[in-house]
């Protein structure tokens, strides 16, 4: 039996990698073991030297990793492309989140906001920076702490307007996504995949990645709310 391949990643690929790993494994026989945690998290165990086959987080991070030495340079594999999305309680009232405006106005409106520590978070930051809002909304925001979905956080009731990728929103119960952001303020984040430096299985890994950029993976992709990169 080949030795499975050990992928770790951020939360927002999780369901695609699962449903990717899934159809891989109907042509293939080699074992493939996924384990999704926060982003930050993620990058912080590979550096510090864990054994990981394969890292698959935003394509800033896989390069960060690359030039610190835990990646191996040039094997970094753009998979998916997502978007963010805006999220409520299945029931509440839908905000108009139709243009930048109207969502500057829905986040002002909103008793509590959420967002992630992954790259979407920081775009929202900057945002509300950029809208001169940061300061006020201050107390109404909540960060999701790394590895929790924002929608757990608002289908439980505990935060009334939620923003994440889409990714990670599109298959849970007890929200209403409203939409993606805006064209004008919309962020897009390439995830990306790297072989690490620790992995002595270079060869299988590349098969894995070639499979998960192939035109049978576009179905699991469009279905969990991310795009081809």
């Amino acid at each position: 039996m080949s030795t499975p391949i050990r992928i770790i990643s951020s939360m927002a690929t999780k369901q695609v990698l699962a449903d990717l790993i899934a159809a891989y494994r109907q042509e293939s026989k080699q074992q493939v073991v996924l384990e999704s945690v926060g982003g930050v998290d993620a990058a912080k165990r590979v550096q510090a030297g864990e054994a990981f086959d394969v890292v698959i987080l935003a394509a800033n991070a896989i390069e960060q990793l690359t030039k610190d030495g835990k990646v191996v340079a040039g094997s970094r594999v753009d998979l998916a492309k997502s978007g963010v999305s805006i999220a409520v309680k299945r029931g509440a009232p839908h905000p108009d989140v139709s243009s930048e405006e109207a969502v500057k106005h829905a986040v002002q409106s909103a008793s509590t906001v959420s967002y992630s520590t992954g790259p979407s978070g920081v775009h929202l930051m900057k945002l509300f920076e950029a809208w001169g809002i940061a300061e006020d909304i201050k107390p109404r925001t909540v960060q999701a702490p790394p590895g929790v979905p924002v929608g757990s956080l608002v289908a439980k009731g505990e935060v009334a307007l939620g923003f994440q990728q889409l990714s990670e929103l599109v298959h849970l119960d007890g929200i209403d996504v409203l939409g993606p952001l805006p064209a004008a303020i919309q962020i897009i984040t390439t995830f990306s995949a790297g072989l690490t430096t620790t992995s002595t299985q270079g060869d299988a890994v590349r098969a894995l990645l070639a499979f998960m950029v192939s035109p049978a993976s576009v179905k699991a992709k469009t279905s969990n709310g991310v795009e081809p990169a």
